[in-house]
């Protein structure tokens, strides 16, 4: 990788950093990204590595270890669970019992106990993963009994626009529902963060109450999709 690209992402990350209140946590979304833009964006300080994929972050994960937090930001299959819970410190994307009672099992069965957040379908979008808004709150009640998992937040997608305003209004339901959840004093729930905002939007999301963005293509660059390997 060329030094004048390193020094690209290098700036990319330190003004985004300079744009951040302080309270928000930048998450780096490495899908795709090769190990040297990875190891490139942990040298100008990233210290949070976000992966849709639980292949690729565990083979990222060979090459980087614990150097940076690794958190799983893309749907999780039942069947990726026992690797995904040796690999994350964070899945931020709880979306179903099912999913969060193979999670509790297996972290279980090495002593682990999984900071987690639920993601929220809060465009109702049928091809999107995530609880609906109106589901959220019995899937919380449900979660808190799980003894392997700790509830923090909750987590959006959100429909994609072309203009990130657009989107306001899914972050400011996210927002509903976190405020809602949070004064409902869940035993075991925390409402500690709030994941919205990707490159296009996370500014947006910031002002509505986001305290964790999920940034990519704003610090790597846009993606090569001809390239980019399939997971399942």
């Amino acid at each position: 990788m060329n030094t004048e690209y390193i020094s690209t992402i290098k700036n990319n990350i330190k003004e985004i950093q300079h744009s951040l209140p302080a309270e928000v946590l930048l998450v780096a979304a490495a899908k795709t990204r090769s190990p040297d833009e990875v190891t490139a964006a942990i040298n100008a300080g990233i210290k949070i590595i976000g992966y849709n994929y639980v292949q690729e972050a565990e083979q990222m994960y060979q090459i980087i270890g614990k150097k940076v937090q690794w958190h799983m930001i893309g749907h999780l299959q039942r069947n990726k669970v026992k690797k995904a819970i040796r690999l994350f410190d964070m899945i931020e994307t709880i979306d179903s019992v099912e999913i969060a009672e193979e999670v509790n099992k297996q972290c279980a069965s090495i002593d682990k106990i999984m900071p987690v957040l639920i993601e929220i379908n809060s465009g109702k979008e049928s091809n999107k993963t995530g609880v609906l808004p109106e589901n959220a709150d019995e899937l919380i009640i449900y979660i808190s009994n799980l003894t392997n998992l700790r509830i923090q937040g909750l987590m959006t997608m959100g429909p994609r626009f072309g203009n990130p305003e657009d989107a306001r209004p899914y972050f400011k339901a996210t927002k509903a529902i976190f405020d809602r959840i949070n004064k409902a004093k869940i035993p075991y729930v925390e409402m500690r963060y709030l994941s919205m905002g990707m490159s296009n939007s996370y500014q947006i999301a910031i002002e509505e109450g986001s305290n964790i963005v999920r940034i990519g293509s704003a610090l790597f660059g846009e993606r090569n999709t001809q390239s980019e390997v399939r997971y399942v």
